[in-house]
């Protein structure tokens, strides 16, 4: 019998999901190793000086590489997508539009553009995010019904 190991193995282009709490997880691409530390890039708006939390953005949020570790300990591989999407190349595709996002600003929207569209926009082409549909599916109907009653 092997040991166990406490983390699973990742692929560069993999998608990495940190559970975060209840609802939200945040995401990452696996980037590969760089000085024997494997990497990830992800959006962040961890450094950004414009923070608008009560709308659920940042200006001037960016991708980065990090260590994979330096999000969090526990994180599991979540390809979501790929029984509806072909994962693109990561040598030829994935790679280079991690590589050109680097530096770049990008606005940070929790409904419309967050780590987990980023994710999947590099890994798939699209953007999606499983989480947001989830809270959408509990927030539409109350949302319904007081457009209904004219109170919307």
């Amino acid at each position: 019998m092997g040991s166990k190991s406490s983390h699973p193995q990742v692929f560069p282009g993999d998608i990495v999901e940190y559970p975060r709490n209840k609802y939200f997880s945040h995401f990452a691409v696996y980037y590969g190793e760089r000085d024997g530390v494997p990497y990830v890039a992800h959006l962040t708006c961890r450094d950004s000086d414009a923070k608008l939390p009560l709308f659920g953005r940042a200006l001037r949020s960016e991708v980065k590489l990090d260590p994979l570790d330096m999000l969090g300990k526990k994180y599991k591989v979540s390809n979501m997508l790929d029984d509806s999407f072909s994962a693109r190349d990561f040598h030829t595709v994935v790679k280079q539009a991690i590589d050109d996002m680097m530096g770049r600003e990008v606005t940070f929207d929790i409904l419309f553009h967050n780590s987990e569209h980023q994710a999947t926009l590099f890994r798939y082409g699209v953007k999606r995010s499983e989480q947001i549909d989830k809270i959408y599916q509990h927030i539409m109907p109350a949302w319904k019904k007081l457009f209904l009653n004219k109170q919307l």
